[in-house]
Parts: structure tokens; C-alpha cells; sequence
């Protein structure tokens, strides 16, 4: 099992409208045990979307279903426009 956690830093005053975004965009990507997160100590404008793959090969398919579902593209339109930085981490549950 692999947690992808893809970490943000939202625009200022818009890491709300960013959540919702990533929610919605999980939520029809069917993604396994997501879940959004913003900051509450840390750095600022932090937004997080976590969920559960079973294997890189399981992620690299979820990241090309991503770039061509015409409904995922539709929910991640505009989303690049609200952050400014971000990474992404590939975490082995054991």
C-alpha cells in the first residue's frame, strides 16, 4: 500500500477555494480513502490531498486516467491558477 500525499501552497485567499477544488476533483476520480487537508500550524496556505494507492504501477495509472478523464479535466480546470508551489510524496505503508 502507498499513500500519495501531494502537497500545495495556495495562492493567499485561496486555499479554501483549492480544497474544494481537490475535493471535488478526488471525489470524480474515485480516489481511494482521500482526503484534503489545509494548515493549521506550519506554513501558510498549506493544502493537502492524501489517498491510497496499491503500488507505483497503481499510481502512474491513476496519473493517466487524471490527464484524460474529460470529467477530471473538467473539475481540475483552473485549479493550477490558485497555488503556487507544490510537491508531491510517494509513502510505503508498513
Amino acid at each position: 500500500m502507498i499513500v500519495v500525499r501531494n502537497s500545495f501552497t495556495a495562492k493567499p485567499g485561496q486555499a479554501g477555494k483549492l480544497a474544494a477544488q481537490l475535493k471535488e476533483m478526488a471525489g470524480a476520480g474515485n480516489l481511494r480513502n482521500h482526503r484534503v487537508l489545509t494548515d493549521v500550524t506550519g506554513e501558510f496556505n498549506r493544502v493537502v490531498l492524501e489517498y491510497e494507492v496499491e503500488s507505483a504501477a497503481a499510481f502512474e495509472e491513476t496519473f493517466k486516467r487524471y490527464a484524460t478523464d474529460p470529467e477530471i479535466r473538467e473539475k481540475a480546470k483552473g485549479y493550477t491558477d490558485l497555488w503556487i508551489t507544490g510537491s508531491r510524496e510517494l509513502l510505503r505503508v508498513v
